[in-house]
């Protein structure tokens, strides 16, 4: 497991059944994933989709989820 902007994240192979590639997930951020033919590309993805679920909760005035990383 890694982290992208401070949240960590686990990746995982798609079926080819499902369309295959790669998806990201963050278990800190329920509900935010994002895929990607490659894993970079979900990594990519992956750091777009946190920076707007961290945005949108800023706009309503809410906390950002706490990152289950040891923080330095």
């Amino acid at each position: 497991m890694a982290d992208i902007n401070g949240y960590p994240y686990e990746i995982a192979p798609l079926p080819e059944e499902e369309g295959g590639g790669f998806v990201v997930s963050f278990a800190d951020i329920p509900g935010c994933s994002c895929c990607g033919d490659t894993q970079e590309e979900a990594i990519e993805d992956g750091q777009l989709a946190v920076v707007a679920v961290l945005d949108a909760l800023k706009g309503v005035d809410r906390r950002p989820p706490r990152s289950s990383l040891p923080q330095p």
